[in-house]
């Protein structure tokens, strides 16, 4: 939908190259990424190979932790606020290899005692018992990566597990999780609103505090962006089921306070909320991006994508090679400007003018031009101390967010 925005006039942006620089670091939280999956799902672009058969899962825990110790200057004595064990497939690691990773964190890390730790899982890849020993070991909300709840939608998408095993999963994590998330996919191959509602009922039957509704997307580099499935549904058909599911939601009790997430009282997730919030995290592992702020600069940081060349980096013995970060880069004013309002305006209590200079060192001075015609165009709303996407701004998500891309970056 970015058509819709491109040659306004007045839709200049104020290019701002010198470093972006905040008063004070903002809340940090841990990403950890785990590299491999049961098999490689055809709409997948994450970071994720297919897991061998013998997992070298104490390589990668020690690779993980020393990584974590080579970058503990960067965030010296600070608070570690929210975690997040993300893949990949988590679940996929025993639980003692886990707890010789938490115990490893506790020790380098100033760790909340109260910090919300997610892990993500699959139907197919743990069972009720290590749900049960994650959670003794302190992993505090799953994640289920159920998608659909029907045979024939999760065939279609090249998932490794079917609706039974996804119910099975889901009611062995309400059984042990306070708080849990399904994450679900509408618009998949040959699905009609009623079969995504359905999914959404069900879901919503095994009372998580939190659903993820997404749908289907063809990425670059994915079987599927070569090789679209048959019976993909249009646009308009995609976005009519969106506006339903979400109307579903709320009616189950479900507050939409991102674009794909919604959550019962307490259920919001803290580290996406932290990642939305323009908060630092500290990234680990394979292919982990994060955002770190050194001495009140922003510098964003990618770890080496192949799982055996990061082990390899990671427990390296010194010298050149002994680092598993692959790009470092410090990020400039007016692009830490567009990525916060990039993240910020998802959601849907949007944030407050001050947040934009205190996360990103930049006033709204330097977006002011591209906040009227959004204003203009009906996609925001401003007051004095919040402003937020309208109703209007968060359907035509796309065209509001292309206001603020750098020029560069504009079709």
């Amino acid at each position: 939908m970015a058509a819709a925005v491109k040659n306004i006039p007045g839709a200049e942006v104020v290019a701002v190259d010198i470093p972006a620089r905040v008063s004070a670091p903002p809340p940090l939280a841990l990403y950890l990424h785990f590299p491999w999956c049961v098999r490689k799902c055809p709409y997948c672009d994450f970071n994720s190979h297919k897991a061998p058969e013998d997992l070298p899962e104490e390589e990668y825990v020690r690779a993980l932790l020393a990584d974590a110790e080579r970058a503990l200057p960067d965030v010296w004595g600070r608070r570690v606020c929210a975690g997040y064990f993300g893949g990949g497939t988590p679940s996929l690691f025993s639980p003692r290899a886990l707890e010789k990773l938490l115990s490893g964190l506790r020790a380098l890390f100033n760790i909340a005692p109260d910090m919300e730790l997610t892990m993500e899982a699959n139907p197919g890849s743990a069972d009720a018992g290590r749900f049960a020993e994650y959670r003794a070991l302190g992993v505090s909300r799953l994640s289920l990566g159920a998608q659909s709840f029907d045979d024939g939608m999760l065939a279609a998408i090249g998932r490794a597990h079917d609706g039974a095993q996804a119910k099975k999963a889901a009611e062995q994590a309400a059984a042990v999780f306070d708080n849990f998330n399904l994450d679900l996919m509408h618009a998949l191959p040959g699905q009609t609103e009623a079969m995504a509602l359905a999914d959404l009922r069900t879901a919503a039957d095994f009372s998580p505090r939190h659903l993820s509704l997404y749908q289907l997307t063809l990425e670059p580099g994915t079987p599927f962006f070569r090789r679209p499935p048959a019976r993909l549904p249009d646009c308009d058909s995609a976005a009519q089921t969106g506006e339903a599911l979400a109307a579903e939601a709320e009616s189950l009790g479900y507050c939409r306070y991102e674009v794909s997430a919604f959550a019962r009282e307490g259920g919001e997730c803290a580290h996406n909320l932290n990642y939305w919030r323009f908060g630092d995290y500290l990234g680990l592992g394979a292919g982990a991006h994060g955002k770190v702020t050194v001495a009140g600069r922003i510098f964003r940081q990618a770890r080496i994508k192949d799982p055996r060349e990061y082990m390899r980096r990671a427990l390296a013995d010194g010298g050149d090679n002994a680092d598993a970060v692959g790009e470092r880069r410090e990020v400039c004013g007016g692009e830490a400007a567009f990525e916060f309002l990039l993240n910020a305006l998802r959601l849907v209590d949007g944030f407050a003018p001050g947040d934009l200079f205190a996360r990103a060192g930049a006033t709204t001075a330097v977006v002011e031009s591209q906040l009227q015609i959004a204003e203009c165009e009906g996609l925001i709303e401003r007051t004095p101390s919040r402003i937020r996407p309208t109703v209007r701004g968060a359907r035509f998500l796309n065209d509001l967010l292309a206001l603020f891309l750098p020029p560069e970056e504009q079709q």
